[in-house]
């Protein structure tokens, strides 16, 4: 390397982002994850011995996967090669490989393949990976925010053992930030800043777990404030705001985030919980998800969760369905809180989702017998002949309107599907079935 060269990469260290010049160079440095980086876990131990396996990392942004990579890079003996999934194409995969199979066959040297970002490469992409992987041609270490299980191609993921990190905790952040503060070195050191307590709070709290989001968001602050008369910085809790404008919300779209907190919403509901249930609704809004995807949702729970208990339960879901529709985001959110409220709030039953969910078992399970004749129209002499509709019974010609004929194809005569629960409105309904039917009220579930 020349003196050009040295003085150039110093100059671009320099001029890197702080969340990248403080970045981790060792085991020491690195922060939290220590249920897979700690000294007595697996993973450390084949890192520091140098045999480490194919992995993938899966974890939410600024956690350290890349961080964890890089710290492998500087511990292993092997040529590490590193690449994005966003830019890197088939044809890099085939020159890193190429140059691997060659490195092995005459030096004997191993090669790390660590792909950033793996859940953007596509099936084709990965496939072009999994055989050099198999015969030992390269190490493989993936990193993903997404989870694995949908994004990494089967094959490929069963010969990775899966490392999950977690999201750093507020006091793992405040390491960071406190140590990029005070080193005069790598971080803001040099520039003498202090962050005043309110502003260091709020630093950690916004941050939601990201060590990035911290540390650019501390590096914009101290840009920010001006140096008093004896060079200091105090960064006050109003430039802070200024600099992260607002929480770095983790949500994904179309990833596990957008399931896990709709079946978190879903289940708020279900419980009677309407605080959760506006909570997690909230999180959904400000993440930017399709409000007529919440609305949809909603009305798959009047009908599932909440039905005959409350019949009004539908129709109030189906209007905000249609008000979101109407009217558009932000005012929106209104009728979507109004019907999870209401939901929420609304006496509990599935009992028509469960006794259709049996009919169909039946359906499926039993002879498809034909319809009973009394229950077939007449529509020609032919007909009338053959006995269609002899029989029947018009209900509304009988006291309560109702006959008691029976209606089921005779294989399942006296078969019972529908059990109405003792829960609001259908309380009433569960009295007329036994004034009918003569059937008895459901026992009481086992405690």
């Amino acid at each position: 390397m020349t003196l050009f060269d040295h003085s150039r990469r110093q100059r671009q260290k320099r001029a890197a982002p702080l969340a990248a010049r403080m970045r981790p160079r060792s085991f020491d440095e690195l922060v939290g994850q220590q249920h897979i980086v700690g000294p007595d876990r697996v993973l450390r131990r084949s890192i520091e011995a140098d045999s480490i396996p194919s992995i993938v990392l899966w974890g939410p942004p600024g956690s350290g996967k890349t961080t964890l990579a890089l710290i492998i890079a500087g511990v292993t003996h092997a040529h590490f090669e590193q690449v994005s999934a966003v830019t890197a194409g088939v044809a890099d995969l085939r020159r890193i490989i190429g140059e691997a199979r060659d490195r092995l066959g005459m030096t004997g040297q191993r090669t790390i393949l660590f792909v950033d970002e793996i859940h953007r490469f596509n099936k084709a992409q990965q496939d072009v990976v999994l055989p050099h992987v198999e015969e030992g041609v390269v190490t493989f270490i993936g990193a993903t925010t997404e989870n694995p299980s949908f994004e990494v191609i089967a094959p490929l993921l069963s010969r990775c053992r899966v490392f999950t990190l977690n999201a750093l905790t507020d006091d793992d952040v405040g390491v960071i930030v406190d140590r990029a503060t005070s080193d005069a070195e790598r971080g803001l050191g040099a520039q003498h800043a202090t962050l005043e307590p309110a502003a260091r709070r709020l630093l950690l709290s916004l941050a939601n777990g990201d060590a990035r989001v911290a540390l650019n968001a501390l590096e914009l602050a101290v840009a920010s404030t001006q140096p008093d008369g004896e060079g200091n910085r105090i960064v006050a809790l109003a430039t802070v705001e200024d600099a992260l404008q607002r929480r770095s919300l983790q949500y994904d779209r179309a990833g596990d985030l957008h399931y896990d907190t709709i079946s978190a919403f879903i289940k708020s509901v279900r419980a009677s919980d309407p605080n959760a249930a506006l909570y997690w609704l909230g999180r959904m809004i400000e993440a930017g998800e399709d409000p007529l995807f919440i609305a949809r949702r909603i009305v798959i729970l009047a009908s599932e969760d909440i039905g005959m208990a409350d019949p009004m339960a539908l129709p109030v879901a189906v209007a905000a369905q249609q008000a979101v529709h109407f009217i558009g985001m932000p005012e929106g959110r209104i009728p979507l809180a109004e019907a999870t409220v209401y939901l929420a709030t609304a006496p509990k039953s599935n009992s028509a989702y469960a006794a259709l969910t049996r009919a169909m078992e039946d359906v499926r399970a039993t002879r498809n017998d034909p319809v009973p004749l009394h229950l077939r129209n007449a529509v020609t002499n032919l007909m009338r002949e053959l006995g269609y509709g002899k029989e029947y019974q018009y209900a509304h010609d009988y006291p309560e309107h109702f006959t008691g004929q029976q209606n089921l194809p005779d294989n399942l005569k006296g078969k019972t599907y529908y059990e109405p629960t003792e829960q609001g409105h259908e309380k009433e309904v569960a009295e007329r079935m036994r004034r009918w039917w003569g059937k008895k009220p459901p026992a009481p579930p086992a405690v």
